[in-house]
């Protein structure tokens, strides 16, 4: 004898989001931003986020970097593109500890940005203060609006 049952289409959704998340479950798959889980695993490349803004004739660029060294940044202006380097190291791992969660990211990350108008790379500044770099990029001369005096006849 068969057994009618009514169908419900958002069962058969969730059925299938159920088993996305079994698949991305499993320790091959497992990943923190990018990054494998496990530390014996080849470590990956990760994108720096960035803010950035403008104001009057500036740009400034604000990355937060906690616990990175300013030596270990790299910071770089060619052909009106900012490139920003630099790599987190791992902790060092406690052999006799068993982790239960280890989402602290590290490895080498870097952030290209190229400006919408050409820029000043003689007067870019660069601060680091409590975990955050700070870029205050000029806008070239050449786009910065001029003032031409109109001169009575």
């Amino acid at each position: 004898m068969t057994k009618i049952i009514r169908w419900n289409p958002m069962r058969e959704s969730t059925n299938l989001i159920n088993e996305f998340d079994r698949v991305f479950e499993s320790p091959l798959y497992r990943t923190r931003w990018g990054m494998p889980l496990r530390t014996n695993e080849v470590v990956g490349s990760w994108n720096l986020a960035v803010d950035v803004a403008e104001k009057g004739d500036n740009f400034t660029v604000k990355a937060s970097l906690p616990g990175v060294d300013p030596k270990d940044l790299n910071v770089t202006l060619e052909d009106n593109v900012l490139t920003v380097q630099g790599e987190i190291k791992e902790d060092e791992t406690i052999e006799e500890e068993t982790y239960h969660i280890r989402e602290r990211r590290f490895g080498s990350f870097s952030r290209s940005l190229r400006f919408p108008v050409p820029v000043n790379a003689a007067k870019i500044e660069a601060e680091y203060e409590n975990g955050v770099l700070t870029l205050t990029v000029p806008k070239a001369e050449e786009v910065k609006p001029k003032r031409i005096e109109v001169k009575a006849a």
